[in-house]
């Protein structure tokens, strides 16, 4: 993995991270967080992304 991927991967997680709190918090709902996720996946080309959850 290059330095790039790296950092596009970690900007990936940690948005991720960010919509899940708000999934769990009942900010937003499941079609919603399916929606950012689609979304993060366009904006970041996570490489592990949609491997690890």
């Amino acid at each position: 993995m290059t330095k790039e991927q790296f950092e596009r991967e970690k900007k990936y997680q940690a948005a991720l991270a960010v919509a899940r709190s708000m999934l769990r918090q009942n900010v937003i709902n499941e079609e919603d967080f399916l929606r950012i996720e689609a979304r993060l996946k366009e904006k970041f080309n996570p490489v592990l992304g949609g491997f690890l959850f």
